[in-house]
């Protein structure tokens, strides 16, 4: 039987009124899984610090990752007139999170002795670190995994792009600047537009965005000097589509300054990830979005998620599912309409029941 929708948006509702920045999780976890453990999971938290509850004992392996940091910014916590909460973390990414954990709480009998559903609400998403994620990839085995992050209750999100972040530093000494050279800072500047120019080739001509590199000047630094040298420095944020892996990206890049007295520090290597669209898992979630009055429409995105972080490790069916409106993602008007929260638990539900009663039967 399905949970009391109105017990699935008192739970959302709490956990978006707790605060939770990346490494700050703690109030939260433990909220999440004392819920969980009310409702008929064991639950727990992990040595990374996130709520893991799990229900059913069957063969097959479902494992729903959603995560429970959230970016800075405070929102007051409130459910409108119109039945929309507001609050950091509503759309990003608290409401997936808890679609998935009521989803679960609400499967029948049959679905629980099929399979085993493990929910993990997951720490530091939103750092670099990515340290739930990378803690979850080597505790389990999933056949089937989903990802809580917003893509509409009708959308499912099958990839998102790789990363690569590049802080430029340029030193060198002063000079007067009427004399002949250039400035730390013109050295900078042509680094960046070297960047930028090689970005601007990558991918074949009429490529979607998803296909190509986005560079964008994330930190620009400035310069400073103390008389006898200049310092100028900046960071570079890289998106990159799946023909292209962190590493070639470095590559290319050192390449292209080779000539430059450029000191050059590379982090944030994400890979880009493509799922197929066709598999039992879209397509357990297309009948049961068509069964609610909806169209499934399948999107990628051009930002990382915890996609990037298990793909390599978890080579298995894969989609990213949650209620929300992702262009609402870290702004100062997070929201989620609750009605559309409630249809996604709903959709996920049927979703999880057709999903495991297919494959037992096969």
């Amino acid at each position: 039987m399905s949970i009391d929708p109105q017990v699935a948006r008192d739970m959302v509702y709490r956990a978006v009124q707790i605060p939770s920045l990346s490494g700050l999780e703690g109030e939260v976890s433990a909220y999440l899984t004392g819920w969980m453990n009310r409702h008929g999971f064991q639950a727990h938290v992990d040595e990374a610090g996130n709520a893991v509850g799990e229900r059913g004992c069957g063969p097959i392996t479902v494992v729903l990752l959603g995560h429970m940091d959230t970016v800075p910014g405070d929102i007051p916590v409130r459910v409108d007139s119109q039945g929309v909460l507001h609050g950091r973390g509503s759309v990003d990414a608290k409401g997936s999170l808890c679609t998935f954990m009521a989803a679960v709480a609400g499967l029948p009998e049959l679905a629980l002795q099929a399979a085993r559903f493990v929910v993990i609400g997951a720490t530091e998403e939103e750092a670099p670190s990515s340290r739930g994620a990378r803690h979850a990839a080597g505790q389990y085995q999933p056949d089937f995994v989903l990802i809580g992050e917003p893509s509409g209750w009708a959308g499912l999100t099958l990839g998102y792009k790789g990363r690569l972040v590049v802080k430029l530093r340029v030193q060198k000494g002063n000079f007067h600047t009427a004399g002949e050279g250039a400035s730390a800072a013109d050295d900078l500047t042509e680094a960046w537009f070297r960047v930028r120019s090689w970005a601007a080739g990558v991918g074949s001509e009429g490529a979607g965005v998803f296909d190509r590199v986005q560079a964008t000047l994330q930190d620009l630094g400035g310069e400073s000097g103390d008389g006898l040298t200049q310092t100028a420095w900046a960071t570079v944020g890289l998106r990159l589509p799946p023909s292209l892996t962190p590493g070639q990206a470095e590559e290319a890049i050192r390449t292209a300054l080779h000539d430059l007295d450029v000191e050059q520090v590379f982090s944030g290597h994400e890979t880009a990830v493509r799922h197929p669209r066709d598999n039992a898992l879209t397509r357990a979630l297309r009948v049961a979005i068509r069964a609610a009055g909806g169209t499934p429409t399948f999107k990628v995105k051009t930002g990382t998620s915890d996609m990037n972080v298990v793909a390599e490790r978890w080579p298995v069916p894969t989609v990213a599912y949650g209620p929300g409106d992702s262009s609402l993602d870290h702004t100062p008007d997070e929201r989620l309409d609750l009605a559309e929260y409630d249809r996604a638990v709903t959709i996920l539900t049927e979703a999880l029941t057709r999903l495991v009663a297919s494959n037992s039967a096969g």
